[in-house]
């Protein structure tokens, strides 16, 4: 072809051009593509402060030893890193677990502190309210039975803060107190002095010749009934926070260690710091590693349920009030009763104890002085007592809300930042995926049986214990409240007149509403009859002193005591409103 190119030169030309530019083009490639870095994973390692940034190489490397990030392609983790890793872990369980309990221990705390100021207050005013008794009626002993009144009443605080005591032992021992006082100031004013000996065998004899009659056993009775309400109460908020505490700082196992590296940390060697672990692998692995703490689901449900019926028990009537309140009154009738009988408790301490050296002359007893009325603040009492009711549904209906806490603790900790939601791509252990598509088991230590991702080897001896603590307390109230029914049960029957009727829990019930928790407890309606059936309880021991013939000395005093106690029924209702008044203004401003 004249003039022309022949069709090899064109092809040879056309060759050499494409190879030029192929040449070019992977040059150019090669320049663009960044060395390999593990500078991400270096930021990650620094911003969470798992670790000195010494221990993160530079590059990838082929590392040899790891444990439990093992990956085919370099790595920019090393065994120290992953030693690192699992004490990281470990801290960022704690922390998770704690930012889930914090408001349900902040309710928590927040009522035991409410609680302990309130009823310490209340107990004081009752102690104010006793003192007040010997100040105005009984000054010839007042002085000398100030600490007879303190020591009672700080027994009754120690009682209900838990300590190893019991009612019966704290009115018991004052009464022992009081009767020296009774003998030597009322019943034999003319005694000079009392010897410690002497003194010795009156505390001794009251046991035996019982000279306040019934009125000591009913003070014991009715501070027993209302006490052991509150005591159980404390002894419940104190046991959640023990709870919490525990579940708090549960020990991981080397399997759970190792499974949350895996799920957390391993992505960070392939350079991967951004990806999130796959919902139903954090479920897996989660469930796993609290499989003993979900095992305490069952007695969390019951202990939620004996909270809210010893908090209904409290607040459905205004039963502590009384009795607290009543303990003047009761004090007051005991020690008529041993004025009444002097003579018979007189001949009979005289051959026991011996004669004590006496005065020619006896000054006649002191009668009791007519006491002031109280004023009465209705306004103050309907405010306040709205303000308690919210404090306590508010209280109680958070509680009744965390039944499930334990059960569903797994899912609250992958809920959130933790996990990725089905349909986004995630991390399942060994790579990226775009779902995870192993089994995913229930919560609890049977289940974990199937778990794919870590075994699980058995019950963690501390929250075992732990479950134990919290069955032997729920039985423990199951118990005592058979016992308490039993004998509201039997003392009604013996009243004749006495009512009863089952009560529906309500965590929202008002105070006025009587309510008393679950379904099946039994409650007496008329909490002002509890007195006149104590009274006529069939069973109780007769005093050992015959009832001494009417005389004109007798006469007087009697006629004292029945005027007294006439008015003291409308003293104890205005004492017993301000005392109310007085506890549910308190207990409103300490609730959080």
């Amino acid at each position: 072809m004249a003039g022309g190119r022949s069709p090899g030169v064109l092809c040879r030309r056309r060759f050499g051009l494409l190879l030029l530019a192929t040449v070019a083009g992977l040059c150019g490639g090669v320049s663009s593509v960044k060395s390999p870095s593990c500078h991400e994973v270096r930021t990650a390692f620094q911003i969470r402060q798992i670790g000195p940034l010494k221990l993160v190489p530079d590059v990838p490397t082929a590392e040899s030893d790891l444990q439990i990030c093992q990956h085919r392609a370099p790595t920019c983790c090393t065994k120290k890193m992953e030693e690192s890793y699992q004490t990281a872990v470990r801290r960022e369980r704690t922390q998770n677990i704690q930012a889930l309990n914090f408001e349900l221990k902040y309710m928590i705390v927040g009522h035991i502190t409410a609680f302990q100021e309130a009823f310490e207050s209340l107990l004081r005013f009752a102690e104010n309210h006793t003192t007040s008794l010997f100040e105005t009626a009984y000054r010839a002993m007042a002085k000398e039975a100030a600490e007879p009144v303190k020591e009672l009443f700080t027994d009754l605080s120690l009682y209900i803060l838990g300590a190893e005591t019991t009612v019966e032992n704290a009115v018991l021992r004052f009464f022992d107190s009081l009767f020296p006082l009774v003998y030597s100031r009322l019943i034999n004013p003319g005694i000079i002095d009392l010897s410690e000996e002497y003194t010795e065998c009156l505390r001794l004899t009251r046991q035996d010749i019982n000279p306040f009659g019934r009125y000591s056993k009913e003070v014991v009775t009715e501070l027993s009934k209302s006490l052991w309400a509150s005591r159980m109460l404390n002894q419940a908020l104190n046991m959640g926070i023990e709870v919490i505490n525990t579940t708090e700082h549960a020990a991981l196992t080397k399997e759970c260690s190792k499974a949350l590296v895996k799920m957390e940390y391993c992505p960070h060697c392939q350079g991967l710091t951004l990806i999130r672990p796959c919902m139903g692998y954090c479920l897996n692995v989660m469930r796993g590693c609290l499989a003993s703490v979900s095992e305490l689901d069952i007695q969390w449900r019951e202990y939620i349920s004996t909270l809210e019926y010893l908090t209904n028990e409290m607040a459905g009537s205004h039963d502590l009030e009384l009795a607290l309140v009543g303990i003047r009154n009761s004090i007051n009738e005991a020690i008529l009763h041993a004025q009444l009988n002097g003579p018979q408790l007189s001949a009979t301490v005289d051959k026991v104890c011996g004669q004590p050296q006496e005065r020619e002359a006896k000054p006649s007893p002191d009668n009791i002085v007519q006491e002031k009325e109280i004023p009465e603040m209705q306004a103050l009492t309907m405010v306040h007592s709205a303000n308690l009711n919210n404090k306590r549904r508010e209280f109680i209906n958070y509680m009744k809300r965390s039944r499930t806490f334990y059960a569903s603790i797994a899912e609250r900790l992958c809920d959130g930042d933790l996990a990725m939601q089905d349909g986004s791509t995630c991390w399942n252990g060994e790579d990226v995926v775009e779902s995870y598509t192993s089994r995913i088991v229930s919560s609890g230590l049977k289940a974990q049986i199937n778990n794919p991702e870590l075994k699980v080897k058995g019950l963690d001896p501390l929250i075992s214990h732990l479950i134990n603590k919290l069955h032997n307390f729920n039985q423990l109230d199951t118990e005592k409240t058979k016992l308490k029914l039993e004998r509201w049960a039997s003392r009604e029957s013996g009243s004749g007149g006495g009512k009863s009727e089952a009560i529906e829990s309500s965590g929202d019930c008002d105070d006025e509403d009587g309510c008393q928790g679950s379904g099946d407890r039994i409650h007496t309606t008329d909490l002002r009859k509890e007195k006149k059936i104590y009274s006529d309880d069939k069973s109780e021991p007769k005093p050992t002193v015959k009832k001494i013939e009417t005389t004109a000395t007798t006469t007087t005093t009697e006629s004292s005591s029945k005027h007294n106690i006439a008015g003291n029924t409308g003293k104890l209702a205005s004492s017993s409103s301000l005392f109310i008044v007085t506890a549910l203004a308190i207990l409103g401003h300490c609730l959080p």
